[in-house]
């Protein structure tokens, strides 16, 4: 996932209308994160053990997000990148970054479980489960009209443009060799997909599609059964 530290927005309060969830939603939200804690703290301690003795400090990533259209809030992830000295982080990850990325890294995110200190996002009521993937500062200034729409329903871990297009994402921008290419394809070529799928889910969201979601996306690590998993496993392993 994205790696960006640098922002150009000021944190402010969630604007009405903004990021807001029905009471069955964030009840939901906050009963499945005190379950996964349980098997979460013990595996997220192994995980902080051997990143810190593999790869060192910081081990924690904290990336700074939108939750609103001017509402910013820090999201927490295990590092998986070689810290850049050069200065901040700016834009998605491409190949342009591929090197950066360590062994241990490249596990954790086909796994996911650099996310697992996102459970804690979760119950401070920053992110949901599921929701649109929070994005970074600055794309919401390039695309303000746009977000403003996306961001009325609260960021989440997976979504529906996680499961049916991050695959995608990932091919469009395995090859890019410098940061402006990664840039450019990801502004044409990725938000507006993305967004369209976002918006999708917020019409037809209900608490049996993020059950699904969220079966979609342990799905993709887990030998569970269904056809639609299996299409999604074939499809990363293509990848």
């Amino acid at each position: 996932m994205p790696e960006t530290a640098s922002s150009g927005v000021s944190p402010a309060r969630s604007e009405p209308g903004f990021g807001l969830v029905p009471a069955s939603k964030r009840l939901f939200d906050i009963v499945l994160a005190l379950v996964l804690l349980v098997p979460g703290i013990p595996i997220g301690t192994i995980i902080w053990i051997c990143v810190l003795l593999r790869d060192g400090r910081p081990v924690i990533y904290p990336g700074v997000r939108m939750k609103a259209p001017n509402a910013t809030f820090t999201l927490w992830k295990f590092r998986t990148m070689e810290v850049d000295t050069s200065g901040p982080e700016a834009g998605v990850s491409g190949g342009d970054k591929a090197h950066r990325i360590t062994r241990l890294g490249h596990r954790l995110r086909k796994t996911r479980l650099d996310e697992l200190p996102q459970l804690a996002n979760v119950l401070i009521g920053d992110m949901s489960f599921v929701g649109p993937r929070p994005p970074a500062p600055r794309y919401v200034a390039m695309f303000p009209d746009l977000y403003a729409d996306v961001l009325r329903s609260r960021t989440g871990i997976t979504g529906l443009a996680t499961v049916m297009f991050h695959a995608h994402e990932e091919l469009l921008l395995r090859d890019t060799s410098t940061p402006e290419e990664t840039e450019e394809i990801y502004i044409r070529r990725c938000i507006p997909r993305k967004a369209r799928l976002d918006r999708m889910y917020r019409e037809n969201w209900s608490l049996g599609l993020d059950l699904y979601l969220i079966y979609l996306t342990a799905g993709k690590i887990l030998p569970l059964p269904g056809r639609r998993v299996n299409r999604l496993k074939r499809k990363a392993d293509r990848l």
